[in-house]
């Protein structure tokens, strides 16, 4: 009797713990300015320094909206020019959108756009303690595009914008019903799926895969309420009728170059994807600035109407 008690005890134990190290978030993901470690980042340090505390100063509205399951969430929005294309962005995982987004927003910013930077559920300003690496976040993505429409006009164009998680936030949203407003997707450095990532991470960690990948499915089940195989990058953009943009760093060891290769590959038609030699996670930007704004400038002024 003992043992049919403590066995269930212990998978719930481990279920716990897995959640908690994966999707649970301690809300300590604050503004800050960049600190990533790593070699590769140390030439541009200085410049995503200048460049957070560049769109930190800028003036912003700090609006809300309601999620699909009653979640508060929160945003920077920023009113350019009446009338202008309106460009949402999502940032990455435990991180936030003066981080990941300092360089991207510049560039929309550039072009004249509006912008609205979200905090992820579980991030920031906003609400909730469950990460779920896009799975939940992709419902997150159409209340945002009814916050710009109602905000900057029914017809407003609008491009989804994402890094690391954010993109394969906006990635998996592709597949949703999305109204007509949306023009285009830009998603930098995404993953394919939830599991396959953790996973990655696990093996640095040396997390044995076949150990683990019972009690994260358990976990975000139990505990996160959502599950881990619901959907993907790769099944939503066959699904896509928007067209996408794909950038990715081609030394990024934290999200595999060929994650997003099997997600360009799910969907050639509407998907664009452009590598970086040398740029590590979320750098494509600093490593080669003029090709990176050149590229998604050309993409989405293509698909503006």
């Amino acid at each position: 009797m003992f043992l049919l008690l403590l066995i269930p005890a212990l998978l719930l134990l481990a279920a716990a713990y897995a959640y908690r190290i994966a999707f649970y978030s301690p809300k300590k993901n604050r503004d800050r300015i960049p600190s990533t470690e790593g070699a590769l980042y140390d030439p541009y340090r200085p410049q995503m320094r200048q460049m957070y505390r560049e769109l930190a100063d800028r003036p912003c509205e700090f609006v809300t909206i309601r999620s699909h399951d009653g979640l508060t969430l929160s945003g920077r929005c920023y009113d350019v020019v009446p009338g202008a294309p309106v460009d949402i962005c999502f940032h990455g995982y435990r991180s936030h959108p003066l981080t990941d987004l300092c360089g991207g927003s510049r560039l929309c910013f550039s072009m004249g756009h509006n912008v609205i930077l979200a905090d992820q559920r579980a991030h920031g300003k906003s609400q909730g303690r469950s990460i779920a690496f896009g799975i939940r976040e992709r419902k997150d993505v159409l209340g945002w595009i009814e916050f710009a429409r109602k905000r900057f006009g029914d017809d407003v164009n609008i491009t989804l914008y994402g890094v690391s998680m954010g993109a394969a936030t906006v990635l998996m949203a592709s597949g949703l019903d999305l109204p007509s407003n949306v023009k285009s997707i830009v998603a930098d450095c995404p993953y394919a799926n939830a599991e396959e990532i953790i996973l990655e991470v696990g093996r640095h960690l040396h997390y044995p895969p076949a150990l683990i990948r019972p009690f994260l499915h358990l976990g975000a089940f139990i505990y996160g309420g959502f599950r881990l195989g619901e959907t993907d990058a790769v099944e939503a953009v066959k699904k896509t009728q928007v067209p996408i943009l794909i950038i990715h760093g081609e030394a990024d060891t934290f999200v595999p170059p060929h994650m997003s290769l099997k997600i360009a590959h799910a969907n050639p038609e509407m998907v664009r994807r452009i590598t970086f030699p040398g740029a590590e996670h979320g750098i494509s930007y600093l490593v080669d600035t003029p090709r990176y704004e050149q590229a998604v400038r050309d993409f989405v002024l293509e698909h503006l109407p």
